[in-house]
């Protein structure tokens, strides 16, 4: 029997699959570990009314025009409206090219000002593709699931 410590929302936006295929293997990397209940959910899937419901928020966005996306821009904004005091995050992103942690630190900035009462579980992570339609270059995807590794030792409850 497995007995489940922590319940984790992964959620993402990704266009052509890069940022979708990194939050898989994070959450691989959360299930090594164990004792995690691990959920992905893409963006426009989101059920705002159940995020409380979560121990930890992780949100993964591809890098677009130096900053995440809009949409989670926009997800992050509604996530200041529910009662999230004392739940986890850590973010993510990918990139291409010299925009390294360029999404990931404005998604980290923008929680802090947003999201009163969330705790950073880790830095975040940036994965770079080798091109807007991919693929992530090689040995990025192992450095998922050390993140998702890490995230899940890092759950306090």
């Amino acid at each position: 029997m497995v007995i489940i410590l922590a319940k984790v929302i992964v959620v993402y936006e990704s266009k052509y699959g890069n940022t979708k295929l990194a939050a898989e293997k994070i959450i691989e990397g959360m299930n090594e570990v164990g004792g995690i209940e691990a959920v992905l959910s893409e963006l426009k899937e989101v059920d705002l009314n159940k995020i409380a419901n979560y121990d930890a928020i992780l949100i993964g966005s591809p890098n677009h025009f130096g900053g995440p996306t809009r949409g989670i821009k926009k997800f992050i904004d509604k996530l200041g409206k529910l009662p999230l005091e004392g739940k986890m995050f850590a973010v993510f992103d990918t990139y291409i090219r010299g925009d390294f942690e360029k999404a990931m630190k404005k998604m980290e900035k923008r929680i802090n000002e947003k999201v009163l009462g969330l705790k950073r579980l880790a830095p975040g992570l940036s994965i770079k593709a080798q091109g807007m339609k991919g693929p992530l270059v090689e040995g990025e995807l192992p450095k998922c699931k050390e993140f998702g590794n890490k995230i899940a030792t890092q759950i306090e409850i």
